[in-house]
């Protein structure tokens, strides 16, 4: 049997994107940290975020200008609190960013702000063009390298999460072929969302829910887990991983074009290719669906080609790889998975239905991003709930669970995911649980995924776990709405205006109001 260790820490931060560098550093101003993330600091998903960050900056702009945009956007599934929260606190953790040494993109006048989809205003900030994800990941990395107070553990692959009474006391993790516990005071999960259960997907391989199951088999409530938001243009080449061609082309001015040369988002939405993810990721489908064919097309050729160069730098060095320009060659894109907007149910502050567990990034369900994910709001939610779960952690002084027995849920075997098996599901989640789903796809995915489920060990038994409860979450919602389309429900029905929630051994149910109540 592996040797147990045992280590000591005021908060556990699982997970190492922009989320948890920033709640990371945040954290330890107040006490001491252990930071766990299963790959190394470098590879993660925040650091592949080419969009940038949405926050009202602007004196043209302002919260309630971003709030309206998010809530439009989130087709009625918004919780409005949580908007508010983010709208109103996003400028300050801008502000931030630029004190911990974050240098986003300026001109003379101010920042140099970018528009998406979705938006009335431009107030997307930047940093080095389409590399902003990367660029503040590096910075924090850096700061939390240099923090005494953190300690940071990578390659460590957490296996459970361990309660006392209900409530969580830390984690145990697997790291060099040793078992380990972490006792804390707080547990933060930062572990991303779960996209890359798809062949297509713009999310690097790690990113497949492990952090969702974490909190599940710990008794956490789990909200929205059918909304997987498809971006609309994904490079798609039989030779190219599906790189994200950013939201952030199509705000200067790309347009959509079908395989006759034709601009076809005008007839779908008078925003055009202004328009928010979902209404542009259906229209690609229709039109792919008519031309039979499995991309449509995005032309950057009437733009300036020094703005287009400069301003997508790494977008267009990426496309030349596969002989591409992109100023002047017609882009082929095809929507791919890109961002799981449910996740572990919180409250205003983070935390969720288990005390002492907060949930922050794509790992989490705040209720800000409703069914559908206004572009750029993504990083934003990191920054706002991350500095929120903090304080309030520190407010709640808990007392340390040192000595104290755990309850017993059964840890996960260390085995890893073999890959046929992973493709499996990947392929059945891509075939049946995609852009477009019906009954008849989804009851079959769900069986596939029970059967792979119970017949797994390891990453891949808690990989099928999340894939069978965002497929059973698809098939119980039987409308469609935002990122969610049902083909045999092809209709927004007022009367599935509420959330799914999912606990274990519990029965899934519906809620009008997302949001518990806050300390």
């Amino acid at each position: 049997m592996a040797r147990t260790d045992a280590l000591t820490s005021d908060f556990l931060i699982i997970g190492a994107g922009l989320a948890g560098l920033y709640a990371a550093l945040q954290a330890a101003r107040y006490g001491s940290v252990c930071l766990l993330t299963k790959t190394s600091i470098s590879e993660t998903n925040s650091a592949w975020a080419q969009g940038g960050i949405a926050a009202a900056v602007d004196e043209n702009d302002s919260p309630q200008l971003h709030r309206e945009d998010t809530l439009r956007a989130g087709r009625g599934l918004c919780d409005e609190r949580a908007v508010d929260v983010l709208v109103r606190e996003g400028p300050e953790c801008i502000k931030e960013l630029e004190r911990l040494g974050v240098a986003f993109d300026r001109t003379p006048s101010g920042y140099e702000l970018g528009r998406e989809g979705g938006h009335s205003r431009r107030r997307i900030v930047h940093a080095g063009g389409s590399s902003t994800g990367q660029r503040i990941v590096a910075r924090l990395s850096a700061l939390v390298l240099q923090n005494l107070n953190i300690t940071l553990i990578e390659h460590a692959v957490v296996t459970e999460l361990l309660t006392v009474e209900g409530c969580c006391v830390g984690a145990r993790f697997l790291c060099d072929g040793r078992e380990q516990l972490v006792r804390a005071r707080t547990t933060i999960l930062a572990t991303g969302g779960a996209a890359a259960l798809y062949h297509r997907t713009t999310n690097p391989p790690g990113t497949t829910g492990e952090g969702i199951a974490l909190a599940y088999r710990a008794g956490a409530e789990l909200a929205d887990l059918e909304f997987i938001q498809f971006h609309p243009t994904a490079l798609a080449l039989p030779t190219a991983r599906s790189f994200l061609i950013s939201e952030a082309v199509r705000g200067e001015g790309a347009h959509l074009l079908n395989p006759d040369g034709e601009r076809f988002m005008l007839k779908y939405d008078g925003r055009a290719e202004l328009a928010p993810r979902d209404v542009i990721a259906r229209a690609i489908f229709e039109e792919m669906r008519r031309f039979k064919t499995d991309h449509v097309f995005l032309s950057l050729r009437h733009l300036d080609p020094a703005l287009v160069r400069s301003r997508f730098a790494n977008i267009y060095e990426t496309c030349l790889q596969y002989g591409l320009d992109l100023t002047r060659d017609l882009i082929p894109v095809a929507p791919a998975a890109h961002y799981t907007i449910g996740g572990v149910r919180t409250d205003l502050w983070a935390e969720t239905t288990v005390p002492n567990l907060f949930a922050v990034g794509e790992v989490s369900c705040t209720g800000v991003h409703g069914a559908n994910r206004l572009a750029s709001n993504a990083l934003l939610e990191c920054l706002v709930f991350a500095r929120r779960a903090v304080e309030a952690a520190v407010r709640h002084k808990v007392a340390s669970a040192s000595g104290q027995e755990v309850d017993g849920v059964r840890a996960c075997s260390p085995a890893n995911s073999q890959p046929s098996e992973l493709s499996r599901v990947r392929q059945l989640m891509t075939q049946y649980v995609g852009l477009v789903r019906d009954r008849a796809g989804l009851e079959y995915a769900l069986a596939e995924l029970s059967r792979l489920e119970i017949a797994s060990s390891g990453l891949l038994r808690e990989q099928a776990l999340v894939a069978r409860l965002i497929a059973q979450s698809a098939l119980f919602r039987a409308e469609t709405r935002g990122v969610h389309i049902r083909s045999d429900f092809p209709n927004e029905d007022p009367s599935w205006q509420a959330h799914i929630i999912v606990q274990k051994d519990r029965p899934m149910r519906l809620e009008k109001q997302l949001q518990t109540e806050s300390p």
